[in-house]
């Protein structure tokens, strides 16, 4: 990956995750409502931004690109289609991360970078999550 893909990547993962906790919320309260078309014009945006990003390698469904507007996905399906994005997110994270051991003087301890251009970067993330 590249620095610029890396700040991508960063920001569209805030936005699935974002969007995720908000139709969480409406799926606990009423999961077979529609979602409305102002929500679903910015979900499909990012899951665009998402595909783009992806790639074939890490998009987690192959016949899924969006949703239609005519036919209003349930909140629980919305639900579904963002967890996915997001566990694929953190796949293609755990695939360009790599621990670093270092010594602060007193103790040894690893701190986790991306990997750009197959060498470490300077740019620090957080340990691997446990994809669900």
């Amino acid at each position: 990956m590249k620095a610029t893909e890396i700040n991508l990547f960063e920001k569209i993962q805030a936005q699935l995750e974002g969007l995720l906790t908000e139709v969480t919320i409406l799926s606990k309260k009423s999961p077979n409502d529609g979602v409305n078309k102002f929500k679903l014009k910015f979900i499909n945006e990012i899951i665009s931004s998402s595909n783009k990003l992806l790639g074939k390698i890490y998009k987690p469904l192959d016949s899924f690109e969006q949703f239609e507007e005519d036919d209003l996905p349930s909140n629980s399906d919305v639900t579904f289609i963002l967890t996915q994005y997001l566990n694929c997110f953190e796949k293609m994270r755990a695939d360009n991360i790599t621990r670093e051991k270092r010594y602060d003087g007193n103790k040894y301890f690893y701190e986790w970078y991306w990997i750009i251009g197959n060498k470490v970067s300077n740019i620090k993330t957080a340990s691997p999550k446990k994809i669900k």
